[in-house]
């Protein structure tokens, strides 16, 4: 039997109740919801955890379990959402360069997605952790494009287009991707790497990312940070695994099992030195 999307509880748990016609302010403010109520996290990679991208498994763990994911998890379910609400969307995958030079080879690790609206193309975005873009992209321009949160910009060369977000007076790069189709193993491959493979940054790591209106609340390991719009950010040192479960229900919103094997996975997390990135 085939598996349907809930679109009536995936909607409450965004908390949107707005109008469901696909235009551009509907996927504005879905992706504005989206990423205020469901955090990026990988707590399924400290656990053990097996991550799945089918539907069923998608639904079951965030919309129905209260958990959050990454972005194969997270940019997936949102095109279901989008594609039962009648948008044009389809998958994309990009090459994760932050904190490096723009021409490093890496791997196409993090998915987004493209929506076409009245023959304009915009790139969408639920699932880059601490520096997810909160509004569509105008794909087709390099012009600078104001968000709920910091401004963004798309550039453009040899068919390949670069993400960068304004942080303070600096142009930062953050993912590159092209517009080729992409087929399901291509997410299973990225997404087995990405969760298994011994050399991924998610491996072994501590990492939550939520947004809320001017301000965005990050979690890397046992420093936990607030990054006001316009202000210095508030950091801090969390160094107890309850501190830890405590923060991520409260201000993460990531229902959190009350296990012993949660609390010693967290403990050794939090002591864990992290690296950069």
């Amino acid at each position: 039997m085939t598996v349907q999307l809930d679109v009536a509880r995936y909607l409450s748990r965004i908390g949107y109740g707005g109008s469901t016609t696909a235009s551009l302010e509907t996927l504005a403010a879905l992706q504005r919801h989206h990423t205020e109520a469901i955090a990026f996290e990988t707590l399924s990679m400290l656990l053990g955890e097996r991550v799945n991208l089918d539907l069923p498994s998608l639904q079951q763990k965030i919309v129905a379990g209260g958990r959050g994911g990454y972005c194969f998890e997270l940019n997936l379910l949102f095109l279901h959402l989008l594609r039962a609400l009648g948008f044009d969307a389809r998958p994309l995958t990009g090459r994760v360069i932050m904190n490096g030079p723009e021409d490093a080879s890496a791997a196409r690790t993090h998915v987004l997605l493209l929506v076409t609206l009245d023959g304009a193309r915009y790139t969408v975005d639920v699932g880059f952790g601490g520096m997810t873009p909160t509004g569509p992209l105008r794909l087709d321009t390099e012009d600078e494009q104001i968000t709920p949160h910091e401004p963004y910009r798309l550039t453009s060369r040899d068919g390949a287009y670069t993400l960068r977000a304004r942080i303070g007076d600096d142009w930062r790069h953050y993912y590159v991707f092209d517009l080729a189709p992409q087929a399901d193993i291509d997410f299973e491959v990225g997404n087995w790497y990405v969760s298994t493979h011994p050399d991924s940054p998610f491996r072994g790591r501590l990492l939550a990312a939520r947004a809320e209106p001017g301000m965005r609340h990050a979690l890397r390991g046992g420093e936990y940070a607030m990054h006001r719009l316009g202000a210095p950010s508030e950091r801090r040192r969390i160094e107890d695994p309850e501190d830890a479960m405590a923060l991520l229900r409260s201000v993460f919103r990531i229902d959190v099992p009350d296990s012993p094997m949660l609390r010693s996975t967290l403990a050794a997390a939090l002591a864990a030195p992290q690296p950069a990135g």
